[in-house]
């Protein structure tokens, strides 16, 4: 990575860390907007690119969480930085339909069920409400005193104790997740993402389930934990290949056409598709996103057709798509 130009690294890290905050939301069953999430998270490092927008306030919130995990990792993590992160993913003080307490632990019972009701299975029961406080100071001791466990293992140890201490109405996991990814950073010695632990969770995620589920009934006993952590974080850096990929293959077509004459509408779509576009393209969408006529969103494809930049894509399908040239 240290050999890439700054502009290089800096689009590896951009979408590390959009697939990190949207895969970490899937886990939960949450599925944030890609482009949002992209803009918001290159709005707070000061990046700029062609076709940034707006983002919600919920995804802001989960980016801002994300970041100052992975950004400020050399920060102790107090019970004050702690509630601001769940403050931060619950801005309206509502989970869906249900209000919940915000910014602080829970007060009530917390038990992970599934099942039609009346016929709930109880997967999980989380220490009563008044335990938590004790337990969570304990956890935050150990996390900032230094100790002779390495700082990957303490990664998974701390993901491992959250979750079981469960202090939060919701956002459990996706907050135990940025604790690893802190204690990772610490470990790299570096803010730099460039592999997404919370991505290959979720390609994992049953198993993740079902480990914790088992693990936690083990007296203590998590080494089976451990070796899935390790497994899994192992399985996330081989992935990082496929992402560096796609950044190589994006820098490697704009420098072939560096004099090739494009209008913005074009550099728009174009950087859409390298980045990972939503389906396939066709006239409409081109008309839609780039704010023209169906007219000019026609003209714009056939030009790059003739240059050879796109062609119809094989598919077939109802309405002809697109997709870039092999090069």
């Amino acid at each position: 990575m240290s050999a890439l130009g700054f502009s290089l690294k800096e689009e590896t890290i951009l979408s590390t860390l959009t697939i990190d905050v949207l895969k970490s939301s899937e886990i939960e069953g949450e599925k944030l907007n890609y482009e949002q999430v992209r803009s918001s998270i290159a709005r707070k490092l000061g990046i700029e690119y062609a076709g940034m927008i707006y983002s919600d306030r919920n995804v802001d919130g989960v980016v801002e969480m994300m970041l100052d995990a992975t950004q400020n990792y050399t920060l102790p993590l107090d019970e004050e930085r702690l509630f601001g992160w769940h403050a931060a993913l619950f801005p309206s003080g509502r989970s869906g339909m249900h209000k919940i307490d915000s910014g602080c632990y829970r007060k009530g019972e917390m038990q992970v069920v599934s099942g039609a009701m009346g016929k709930e299975k109880v997967h999980f029961q989380a220490p009563p409400p008044g335990l938590v406080k004790d337990e969570m100071d304990a956890l935050l001791n150990w996390i900032n005193n230094n100790t002779k466990i390495d700082l990957v293992l303490k990664a998974a140890i701390a993901h491992f104790w959250f979750i079981i201490i469960h202090p939060f109405d919701d956002g459990n996991g996706r907050i135990a997740r940025a604790i690893s990814d802190m204690l990772l950073a610490r470990s790299d010695n570096s803010p730099q993402r460039f592999y997404s632990l919370s991505g290959q969770i979720l390609v994992e995620r049953k198993v993740y389930y079902e480990i914790l589920q088992k693990v936690q009934y083990s007296n203590g006993e998590i080494t089976e934990w451990l070796n899935w952590f390790l497994n899994c974080l192992y399985q996330a850096i081989k992935s990082t290949e496929e992402i560096l990929q796609k950044v190589l293959h994006k820098a490697e077509f704009w420098d072939k056409h560096n004099e090739t004459i494009l209008n913005s509408r074009q550099r728009l779509i174009l950087n859409k598709l390298f980045d990972g576009f939503d389906g396939k393209l066709n006239s409409s969408k081109w008309a839609k996103i780039a704010k023209c006529s169906a007219d000019t969103a026609l003209r714009d494809i056939q030009d790059l057709i003739k240059k050879e930049i796109l062609k119809k894509s094989e598919s077939g399908g109802r309405s002809t798509s697109y997709e870039i040239t092999d090069f």
